[in-house]
This record gives structure tokens, sequence and C-alpha cells, in this order.
């Protein structure tokens, strides 16, 4: 605990570190992002504390599920600079014992004064937090940066608001919004430093959904596989633990699967016990990635997956989702559905069915068809195109029906990033109609 905060990476120092609430909160906002890809289910946060003279003193962020919450990691480094103190937290802090103990009432063994949050907890076993500490003294304001503090933590807000996972559709495309040429082929569109990013986000996510159709004409394997300086590996600083924690080391065999498949290590996937129930677990054991891989899902109506499919490897777990009246003879984990008023899977069946998982966020590679239809049925809450400078002028289109069949049902987004990549231009949007 002895590094100063100074050296960390991507932390910017304040200059003035007086008692300035949209500084500190944006410190918070920019902790809680280190969190990123190691927390589910749990939440993303940030914590900052300033002692009474407004200096900074400590800060945290959650850094693995079942690990230290970020107020405690910020209260152990203040220490008894916290008495009189202001905390600064990207979330309400919770006031529930969990697998580890409320941190309303941490901050009031600590003696702060005042917190200040971004985002009430929506969540209602841990909510609380804030009522809490007014009853005992401490003064309390919500809403300091929230837009801000609420896009870090999109996933899992969406997983508590909807009771969903959040999904994000991520597609490659030419500038004329061609996802593949006339004969086929799409390998590649993109630039080796686009499909690393590509690879960054599929590890920071819980799951990778891709249609029947790709699987057939692709045969991808849906792995995470980043570089080694990928910022999904857990940036654990002085101000979180040393040790990796479960979330990247260590990992619990589990026994066959019903099905008569072999269940592997479950680490700390998002919501184990219940992946490991239905025969699911991630690849483990020696020589393991620093990263969990996401659970792989095949939207696959009539059970056409071949037996030999790439997405069927032992790298990552796998679920093929059929319809309830599909025929199949695959010996690995089947989820029957029922079938949509046009034809496929109901697909809000389907992400009911990842919740119950406990799978906050899904990665949509799925292909034009499937991406239509998660457009259709307005289940699509990010949009990550990776735009090249290429034209083709024919062959397929990035997006297939969607539901609009004229202008004013057009499906209208916000940009809110637009950054470039190598030589291609990473967009991400999210919908115009998506509430805050």
């Amino acid at each position: 605990m002895d590094e100063p905060a100074q050296s960390r990476p991507g932390i910017a120092v304040p200059t003035n570190p007086a008692s300035d609430d949209a500084l500190h909160m944006a410190r918070a906002v920019r902790l809680a992002a280190l969190g990123r890809g190691t927390t589910s289910p749990n939440p993303v946060v940030g914590c900052v504390i300033v002692d009474a003279s407004g200096a900074h003193a400590g800060e945290g962020f959650h850094a693995y599920a079942g690990g230290p919450h970020a107020e405690v990691v910020a209260l152990s480094e203040a220490g008894e600079r916290a008495r009189g103190g202001t905390a600064y937290v990207t979330l309400e802090p919770c006031a529930h014992t969990g697998r580890t103990g409320p941190c309303a009432e941490a901050l009031l063994k600590a003696g702060i004064a005042r917190v200040v949050i971004a985002v009430p907890d929506p969540n209602p076993q841990a909510a609380g937090g804030a009522g809490q500490l007014r009853a005992h003294g401490v003064g309390v304001e919500v809403g300091v940066l929230a837009e801000e503090a609420e896009r870090g933590n999109a996933e899992w807000l969406t997983y508590m608001r909807k009771g969903r996972p959040h999904v994000t559709w991520k597609f490659a495309a030419t500038l004329d919004g061609r996802s593949a040429a006339e004969d086929g082929t799409s390998q590649w569109i993109t630039s080796p430093e686009a499909r690393a990013d590509v690879h960054r986000l599929r590890a920071e996510s819980d799951a990778i959904i891709a249609g029947i159709g790709t699987v057939l004409a692709d045969n991808p394997r849906l792995t995470a596989r980043p570089a080694p300086s990928s910022p999904t590996q857990p940036h654990l600083t002085a101000s979180g633990p040393t040790d990796p924690g479960p979330a990247q080391s260590g990992a619990a065999q589990a026994g066959p699967a019903s099905d008569g498949s072999a269940a592997t290590g479950l680490g700390s996937r998002p919501g184990a016990s219940r992946l490991a129930s239905r025969g699911l677990g991630p690849a483990g054991g020696a020589g393991r990635e620093p990263y969990r891989q996401p659970l792989r899902v095949v939207v696959d109506t009539e059970a056409r997956t071949p037996a030999h499919a790439g997405v069927l490897s032992a790298e990552a777990p796998t679920l093929v989702a059929v319809a309830d009246d599909a025929e199949t003879d695959l010996r690995i984990p089947v989820l029957r559905l029922p079938r949509s008023a046009h034809g496929g899977l109901d697909l809000h069946a389907l992400l009911a069915e990842l919740a119950r998982l406990e799978v906050v966020s899904v990665f949509l590679e799925g292909g034009a068809t499937l991406a239509g239809s998660f457009m259709r049925e307005g289940l699509v809450d990010r949009v990550i195109a990776y735009l090249a400078p290429a034209l083709l002028g024919s062959g397929s289109a990035a997006l297939g029906q969607a539901g609009v069949r004229t202008i004013a049902d057009t499906h209208r987004l916000v940009f809110e990033e637009v950054t470039p990549i190598g030589t291609d231009l990473r967009i991400i949007a999210r919908p115009a109609t998506e509430e805050h």
C-alpha cells in the first residue's frame, strides 16, 4: 500500500485537491473503469476519499467479484485521515451483507462526514445505503456526474433495471455498409488493430452470441484472445489487492455434466453455480489465460450446429439455443426456447434465461439476420461499428431486416465516441430512445 497515487497508471491526479465534487467524482469514475471485465455479476465501482481539509486521502475500485468493494479499499488507504472527510462513490454504498460486509456501515465506522454518490443503487437487495448514512447524521448528495457514471456501468444497470443482459451489437463493414463481398468472403475487412480491439471487448463480456448462419459460414471459435498488454487484464495497483484473486486465478472443478459432456473449471464465471448446474464452465487448469472466457451462445433454431464446429471447442463454455420442438443429438448443453412470431427463437426468452445464469453483458456478433432480429425487438443497447476505408458496391449488408418499412421507423442512434483504430474508424453509439 506504499505506492503513491501519482504513479498509478491511467489515473490523472487532480492538481487542485480542493473539495470540488465534480473533480473528485470524475476521478472515481475513471477508477471504476479499471474493474471492467472482472467484476461480473457485480457492478464496477470507484471511490475517492478526501480528508476534512479537502486533500486526497485514499482511493480504490472494485477489482473482482467477491473481493473488497471500492469503499473498503479506499478507506483502508485513507486510514485515520478518513475521519471527518468526504467519500465520492460512483454507486450508492450497499447496505446489505453479501460476500462482503455493508459499505455504508464501513463508512460510518470510519467516521466519514459526507458522502457524494453519482448513481443510486437500483438493486433492491443492496439499496438503502444513502438512507442509512443520513439516519446517522452523514451528509449525502446524490447525482453528481450521474450520466458519466451510468455510462461506465451501463451493463450492470441494464441488467438490474430491465432484468436482462445488456446487449452490445458489434459489426465490421466497409464505408458503404458491406460486411462481406459478393462471393461471401469477409476476412479481413478491418485492420489487425481493429480485430485486436474486438478481442479486448469480447474478454470484457460475459457472453458472446452468434447465429447458426455465422457458425456454418465462418466456423468461428468465438473466444477472447486479447494481447498480453490488453486493458481487459486487471489493473491491480496499490489501491487494490495484489493477489489476482478468484477472477484471475484458481478454478473450482466441476464434475461431469448431466448430458455427458465434461464440465471444466468454473473460475469466477458469472453465475458459476448456475452454469455448473447446466454443465457449463470455461477451460481451466495449467496455462489458463489471466482472464476468463465468455460463455459462447449459438442461436440455432433448427439445431443445425455440427458436432465439429469450432464454437464447440473446449476453450470456453458453449450453450446452443434451439427451438423447443427441434430434434438434436448434440452432446453439449442445449437451451430449448419457444419460437417467435417471426419464426426464429424468442430472443426475450433467450435473454431472460441468460439473466438467470447471471450473464450481465452480451456481445452480439451474430451476422445480419440475427442482428436485425435483435434490433427489431428493441434489444440492442449499444452499437459498436468498425468501418474500414474500403468500398465493395455489392455483397452482404451489415444489418438484415430490422422491422423498418418506412423512414419514420428508422432506428435512430446517438454517437458516444468516434475513434480511429489502425486504418479504421470505431464508432460507438446507443439507441436515441434509451432511457437514462
